[in-house]
């Protein structure tokens, strides 16, 4: 889920960068830094709308460097357990599959797969019905919802299952061919 924040974060600017477009370089340097980072409290920062404070800067002693405190607002994307996305697969195995829904990586066990879908293996590894109507490989869409999630300081782990209603393949890239 997406969410519209408000963080704060200490940035050290080097004395060169001083001057009238002060600003503008700690902005250009806190989206450089912040954008695409995670933090496993808020989730993944997606992208940096606007900043609301630029506060006092510290003189830091023998360095030289000024560090300013500063008020920005964010997208943030994290998910939650019982959250419905779509992620395209990225690659599958006999254990089961993994897919990407935007900055996040889910697995799905193959115990988390209906039971009339059997591993293939072979030059394009799948997960196929009996009948063949339906295959997940490698640049799938599948809609999942997520069972588990793991949190550490600066990622977050999913696990997913698509052994549900309305869960399952959304477009296959293999019946285009």
């Amino acid at each position: 889920m997406f969410f519209h924040i408000i963080l704060e974060r200490n940035m050290q600017l080097h004395p060169r960068h001083f001057g009238p477009h002060l600003r503008d370089k700690l902005v250009a340097k806190l989206m450089k830094d912040v954008e695409g980072t995670c933090s496993g409290r808020h989730g993944f920062v997606v992208a940096i709308t606007g900043v609301e404070d630029v506060g006092k800067g510290l003189i830091r002693e023998g360095t030289g460097f000024v560090t300013f405190p500063v008020k920005y607002q964010c997208v943030v994307f994290r998910p939650f357990k019982g959250e419905i996305l779509e992620a395209v697969v990225t690659m599958v195995n006999k254990m089961g599959f993994f897919a990407e829904a935007g900055p996040v990586q889910i697995f799905v066990s193959n115990h988390l797969i209906p039971d009339d879908m059997e591993f293939q293996s072979g030059d394009v590894p799948n997960y196929t019905t009996s009948d063949g109507s339906v295959k997940i490989q490698k640049e799938s869409e599948v809609r999942l919802k997520i069972i588990g999630t793991r949190v550490d300081a600066t990622e977050i782990f999913c696990i997913g299952t698509i052994k549900d209603d309305y869960l399952g393949i959304i477009s296959d890239p293999g019946a285009a061919s």
